[in-house]
């Protein structure tokens, strides 16, 4: 696939601004604080429904506007990559371009809408564009917080599994309730309650309870008897949809391991052999078929530590993908450049995962790597990158534009001279007529989803 035509309006930077792309080589060139990674950025949102540089919408919206809109014409290509243009046969095997509109709002969730038609939740309407981003954060995939893990994890699930969203946000919805009961009960002193010897007592299965937290109410004010049932109801769905999200991680790992190990052994010139490693919070998932009661019982043994720290100690948004070069961890042990060799691996990994899904190659965008890379690295990308169906790079300076022929250059100065006062042609593209109805008619818990891009701003 590959983008002829991306619009934004109120992204990030952008007021207003039209691109043409060419299937191939794409390079945006011009100096830093352009906007140049606010281009790219709207083709990963629009592709994963998040960004790796925010988990709040609020960034994304133009400083002064309620709401971004990006728009792209999408085409499903099914000519040969290095093909510069399709023969007559494949130019009629070729899906007509796709309009994608997707509107990002400061209060209320996002949508997406296809060829002008229904407004659709944005989560409804993922998978449309596929796209693998390269950065200069990539190398700190392996060294650095989880948190950017778990992102990546989340980013490549929503492309590889058309479920994995959802199981994600509800997984997420369920933590913030269970989060909040969980200080309504600390902030109640509940828990002298429980240093003076009071004990949940353990529930007798989930199958009795139908939602097993662990414990069932202990004795006490009816209050707390309450707040305590209605924890119980929530440990369980969280248990329920935690399961589901590790297992679905558990199967995307295993995908890219796929090809991660052979992918590594190619850029490294066969030194050092490497693989991922998942390691789920919810551990029970991998030692037992049915894990269910034995993370009640995990719930039972930390419940005064959840109390008296107010959040939730496992689950999910604790999980961590960890790299393993030559059988120990490379977080301690890689080098520089192994650490480099390791990110560049991780992401042609989902790039090969993602044509085994869609039999059709995923937009490839390389984000002012050139700069960071040593020679060797600068051309094992670009000899990926001429094998691609459309890449975009961008690049700050003319001597980091890699030699690549028939590239199509945009000078992002030129057009943000021309897109930044409103007379953009964008500024005249058809706005979405029906977004505020819409937006009517969603429940109240939809309409304040500021915390997050699509709702649910809790890291899992």
């Amino acid at each position: 696939m590959y983008i002829s035509r991306l619009a934004l309006d109120h992204f990030r930077s952008w007021e207003a601004c039209v691109l043409d792309f060419d299937r191939g080589i794409n390079i945006l060139q011009g100096r830093n604080g352009l906007g140049k990674t606010n281009i790219v950025e709207s083709i990963e949102v629009l592709a994963t429904g998040s960004s790796q540089r925010t988990t709040s919408a609020l960034p994304l919206i133009e400083r002064g506007s309620t709401t971004a809109v990006v728009r792209a014409n999408v085409v499903q290509d099914r000519s040969k990559v290095g093909q510069q243009e399709p023969d007559r046969e494949q130019s009629q095997e070729n899906a007509a371009p796709k309009m994608l509109e997707m509107s990002i709002h400061a209060r209320g969730a996002n949508r997406m809408r296809v060829d002008s038609g229904p407004s659709h939740m944005m989560r409804d309407a993922l998978g449309l564009v596929s796209c693998v981003s390269f950065s200069p954060q990539d190398q700190h995939l392996v060294t650095e917080d989880p948190a950017a893990r778990r992102m990546f994890l989340n980013q490549s699930g929503t492309q590889l599994d058309a479920h994995y969203d959802n199981v994600l946000q509800r997984t997420r919805h369920i933590a913030q309730q269970r989060v909040a009961l969980l200080k309504q009960l600390g902030h109640k002193g509940l828990q002298s309650g429980l240093d003076a010897g009071l004990q949940p007592s353990r529930a007798a299965s989930r199958h009795e309870y139908g939602a097993d937290p662990g414990f069932s109410p202990m004795q006490g004010s009816s209050a707390n008897a309450a707040a305590l049932s209605g924890l119980e109801v929530w440990t369980g769905q969280f248990i329920e949809a935690g399961v589901e999200l590790t297992r679905s991680r558990i199967r995307i790992v295993e995908r890219l391991n796929e090809h991660f190990s052979e992918i590594y052994r190619q850029l490294s010139d066969n030194r050092g052999e490497a693989r991922l490693m998942y390691r789920p919070s919810f551990a029970e998932v991998i030692d037992y078929e049915q894990p269910f009661d034995a993370i009640s019982a995990h719930f039972q043994r930390i419940f005064q530590g959840e109390l008296a720290r107010g959040f939730n100690l496992i689950g999910p948004q604790r999980d961590d993908l960890e790299f393993i070069l030559d059988d120990v961890p490379a977080r301690e042990y890689a080098s520089n450049g192994e650490q480099w060799t390791l990110a560049i691996a991780l992401k042609m990994s989902l790039h090969q995962a993602l044509i085994d899904e869609n039999a059709d190659v995923p937009i490839i965008v390389l984000d002012d790597v050139f700069a960071q890379l040593d020679e060797n690295r600068r051309s094992q990308i670009i000899r990926f990158a001429e094998r691609q169906r459309q890449v975009l790079i961008t690049v700050a300076a003319a001597s980091d534009i890699p030699e690549l022929s028939g590239a199509n250059i945009i000078d992002v100065e030129a057009l943000h001279d021309m897109s930044g006062f409103g007379d953009c042609p964008s500024a005249s593209l058809p706005r979405s007529s029906d977004d505020d109805e819409e937006r009517q008619k969603e429940p109240n818990d939809v309409k304040d989803a500021s915390s997050a891009l699509h709702q649910g701003g809790d890291d899992s």
